[in-house]
């Protein structure tokens, strides 16, 4: 795939970038791991300063930045600004907590003094996915920046203003340029970074196929590494929920980002009790939603990111049809230019459809109806996906098995799953292994190291 902006509204080629030579990934290398062993030795009252600033350029210049996502991926612009404001927040959680969490820890044992110090590895190489191109980046970035090391970001191909806005911002803060630094680089050469011996860990967002890549390389060089892969999110609704505040939630939760994010929910469990209410102001809710130009503030949806993308879910929606799923709106591409894809509801999912077994990265909701909370466990669990999880009840024995039997990384009870800067985030099974976010996230990319003294 071309590194380039294609405005996914116009189908329009704005701009091509040619990827980096061998020598211009060396020099940036080099770069990287000469400013690491200055900038590791400075203080955390230092990095805190740049990092505040980082987060007053990114509130200061919201627009901007929000308009070349928007340009270049595809979000509705008034959801592209909550993703920069978002940004400076993490921003200003590391910058009031990194010394905290990383402060020396004194424990007892047989020395006359032992404790566990946090040093930061290096060079951490970070593959970003597309579809929150600022967010994904910040919330790897800061932490790693904050607790000294820096960073190298391979930036999905679509996005390449994106990742180039990011390291202005950096630099603009004030760090050193090599604390930060974008590589416009193929898939192809990710390998050879990631190789490299002052290259110490990598952080990848993106499909199960990505991660298996880079999870491979990494293992052959014994180095660590972070997946935060796809999801498949139940978001279970019992009979003792509030169903008219579910119904509202369900559609965010579902339509967020044009239906493309990673936590999005995407397979409606119903208890039996209350499947028709629940699906029927769905239904008149998802009718509402406005579909056009993503710059236009009254649009809910604007078009999915890639051509790719529109045909990989029209080929998912059109195989489940088939095999006998019914379609209660939407279910074909929009027509004209755009990756448009409607906001579309399919019911009575066959068990061998893609509807069942595969994630779908557009705003389409998948219903499903269950006897109980049993029941509706079974079937969260069914997916090769662990990411998040949303259940819905006033119930506290379904919520307690919820939480005790949902195999996922987070489980949130009568509330959308998100991110927060504050949380641990991240899956487990095929949805990858290791966290981001919280002092759980910031300590993936440091030295754990023992001090024994006698």
């Amino acid at each position: 795939m071309a590194i380039a902006t294609v405005n996914p509204t116009t189908e329009e080629t704005l701009k091509i970038f040619t990827p980096l030579t061998a020598e211009e990934i060396e020099k940036k290398l080099h770069l990287a791991e000469t400013t690491f062993q200055q900038y590791r030795l400075t203080s955390f009252a230092h990095r805190r300063e740049k990092l505040l600033k980082a987060g007053e350029i990114l509130e200061n210049n919201a627009r901007k930045w929000a308009e070349i996502i928007t340009l270049e991926m595809g979000k509705p612009i008034k959801q592209a600004l909550a993703e920069i404001k978002k940004c400076a927040l993490v921003c200003r959680y590391y910058a009031e907590n990194a010394e905290s969490f990383l402060k020396p820890k004194t424990i007892a044992s047989d020395a006359s003094y032992s404790a566990i110090n946090y040093q930061p590895l290096g060079i951490i190489l970070a593959v970003m996915p597309w579809n929150f191109p600022f967010w994904q980046v910040l919330r790897f970035a800061v932490p790693a920046l904050m607790a000294g090391n820096v960073g190298l970001l391979k930036h999905a191909s679509n996005v390449p203003q994106c990742a180039n806005a990011i390291a202005s911002i950096f630099l603009e803060a004030g760090f050193p340029e090599g604390v930060f630094q974008s590589l416009l680089i193929t898939s192809n050469q990710v390998e050879g970074v990631l190789r490299d011996k002052r290259v110490k860990a990598v952080t990848l967002t993106g499909s199960e196929l990505a991660g298996r890549k880079v999870a491979s390389v990494a293992g052959d060089e014994l180095k660590k590494s972070v997946l935060e892969l796809g999801g498949s999110d139940p978001f279970i609704v019992t009979k003792s929920a509030n169903i008219e505040e579910a119904v509202k939630v369900a559609v965010t939760a579902r339509t967020l980002n044009n239906g493309q994010s990673c936590i999005a929910a995407k397979r409606f469990i119903l208890e039996d009790a209350i499947a028709p209410k629940f699906t029927e102001l769905l239904l008149q809710e998802y009718q509402k939603l406005k579909i056009g130009n993503p710059f236009d503030e009254t649009v809910d949806i604007g078009p999915l990111a890639t051509a790719n993308i529109l045909e990989d879910i029209v080929q998912q929606v059109d195989e489940t049809i088939a095999k006998g799923a019914k379609v209660l709106i939407g279910g074909k591409p929009l027509e004209g230019k755009g990756y448009f894809y409607p906001p579309t509801i399919l019911t009575d999912i066959p068990i061998n459809s893609p509807g069942m077994n595969e994630e779908f990265f557009a705003p389409v909701a998948l219903i499903f109806t269950v006897k109980n909370i049993e029941e509706a466990i079974i079937l969260a669990n069914s997916t090769n996906f662990g990411l998040g999880a949303s259940i819905w009840t006033n119930n506290q024995t379904e919520i307690d098995l919820a939480v005790r039997d949902i195999e996922a990384g987070s489980v949130f009870i009568n509330g959308m799953v998100k991110s927060d800067p504050r949380l641990p985030f991240g899956g487990i099974k095929r949805s990858g292994y290791g966290r981001e976010l919280s002092m759980e996230g910031m300590l993936e990319f440091m030295n754990i190291k023992t001090v024994w003294q006698k």
